[in-house]
Parts: C-alpha cells; sequence; structure tokens
C-alpha cells in the first residue's frame, strides 16, 4: 500500500530513511517528498550567545534546524576547539532540554546531553521543564521564525525565564509542485498522506488537492504532532490519526490502524 510523507530524507546508519524502514516492515511502500526549505539567520549573534555560557541557564532545542544553526555557528566561526576544549562541558554542567530523539540525536553529535527527548512536542517539553529545578538565569532558546507560542507561555507562566533567538526562517521547498506532480504521474493516488509541520501542510496542500481531483476523500490525512492536527481542522481537512510522537514506530502503529478497513486511532 502506498503512502507519502511530506518530509525531507535523513539516513540513518543503514542508509535508508528510518521512516521508509519502519513502514515497510509493515508493508507500506513510503515515498518522502520535501515541502520545506530552510534559510539561516543571526548566526553572528548566536555565536557570541554560545560563547557565553555563563549567562544562561541552559538550553532549549525543539528542532533539528536549530541544531544545524548552532553546529554552523562553530564552524563558520572556527570555534569548534573552543567548543571541544570548555564551551560544550560548560553548557554540559547545564540543562539542554530537546524535543524528540531525532532533535536529541543530533545535540549529541555535537557534544551535548539532551534530556527531554521522550517529550513528543513543544507543550510536553515545557511540562518537563517546569517540572525541573529552575535557574534565574534565562534558558536560551535558537528557534524558527514561526515557532509556536505554548512553549514561551508556558515557562512564562511559571516565572521560568527565557530567550528566544530565531535562527532560520522556513520557505517552501522550490521542488515541491513538480515532486508532487511526479508522484501522482508514477504512483497515483496515495492511500494516505502525513504532514509533519503546518508550514509543510500550507505548502502543499492546494497541490494535493488539485492532483488528487475526484479522489481527494479516499485519502486517509495523518499528522506528525497536536500544532499541525490543529492547522489540518482549521483547512477542514480530516484527520485520521495524529502520531503519539514524532517517530518512525509511532507513525507506523498509526498508519496500521488507520490503513485497517473499519479501525483508527
Amino acid at each position: 500500500m502506498k503512502v507519502l510523507l511530506l518530509k525531507d530524507a535523513k539516513d540513518d546508519d543503514s542508509g535508508q530513511d528510518p521512516y521508509i524502514q519502519e513502514l515497510g516492515l509493515y508493508g507500506l511502500e513510503a515515498t518522502l517528498i520535501p515541502v520545506l526549505s530552510f534559510e539561516f539567520l543571526s548566526l553572528p549573534s548566536l555565536s557570541e550567545k554560545l560563547s557565553h555560557p555563563e549567562g544562561f541557564g541552559g538550553l532549549i532545542f525543539t528542532s533539528p534546524r536549530a541544531v544545524e544553526a548552532v553546529k554552523l555557528c562553530l564552524e563558520k566561526d572556527n570555534k569548534t576547539e573552543d567548543w571541544e576544549k570548555s564551551l560544550k562541558n560548560r553548557w554540559n554542567a547545564k540543562s539542554v532540554y530537546v524535543v524528540g530523539s531525532a532533535t536529541a540525536s543530533l545535540v549529541n553529535k555535537i557534544g551535548l546531553d539532551a534530556e527531554g527527548a521522550h517529550s513528543g512536542n513543544a507543550e510536553k517539553l515545557a511540562e518537563y521543564i517546569c517540572s525541573r529545578p529552575s535557574s534565574e538565569l534565562p534558558l536560551l532558546f535558537p528557534c524558527g521564525t514561526i515557532k509556536g507560542d505554548t512553549l514561551p507561555k508556558m515557562l512564562k507562566d511559571k516565572g521560568i525565564p527565557m530567550e528566544s533567538m530565531h535562527v532560520y526562517q522556513t520557505i517552501p521547498h522550490p521542488g515541491i509542485q513538480g515532486n508532487l506532480e511526479s508522484y501522482y504521474e508514477s504512483q497515483g493516488v496515495p492511500a494516505s498522506i502525513t504532514f509533519f509541520s503546518p508550514s509543510g501542510l500550507k505548502y502543499s496542500l492546494e497541490y494535493i488537492q488539485a492532483l488528487s481531483g475526484g479522489s481527494f476523500d479516499q485519502i486517509k490525512f495523518v499528522a506528525i504532532g497536536p500544532s499541525t492536527t490543529r492547522a489540518m481542522a482549521a483547512k477542514g481537512l480530516p484527520v485520521s490519526c495524529t502520531a503519539e510522537s514524532p517517530t518512525p514506530q509511532a507513525l507506523a502503529a498509526g498508519l496500521r490502524q488507520v490503513l485497517q478497513p473499519s479501525n483508527c486511532c
């Protein structure tokens, strides 16, 4: 059964995207189509803040792109040596909070110890942060320009200081239309389509509606995370399932139930 995932491919140690690998175990033929591109912002300012961990109570990462921004700072400003010698250890003496295993893995690769990875979305991470001892110093939160308000609001309500910093912006992937047209021409209408973000939904839905035609209502639409579910509902799109966490295993479990006759999750 053919399913479409609107995300870019990420190879794991086996050389295959973990979502394709996991869904394949259940007989689902998954295709990945990227719908988002990213532009990095304010890297000199971020680099300066990373050089002064003493001014912050810790770090928050809710997306892989924010971690990539940190990595770019280290590479561009020749900070790698300083990072390895002392900076990463000084940050590790504080809390480094993350959402999801993919972000946690990238955080680990730059030498930081992540906590909170089990939280599948920003709201659950905020709950976790609020349950931990807090510092009088602000948590540094590198994020995108369209970050949600849930986490900042929950921390503010609990009196936990935080400094947000926009380090990337999301733009449509230049190949969305062409890649979707090619998919529909060769594969036909998929049994299910999974959206991974509100932005991905925004930039791709119009093309999907046009290409699916009269078969649009037969597609099972799935969301990764509650913010995407809310965005789909706002567009009037029926949500067959929301994955319990942003992992291949959770998506596979959801799709199995959604695509079984007379079942849903």
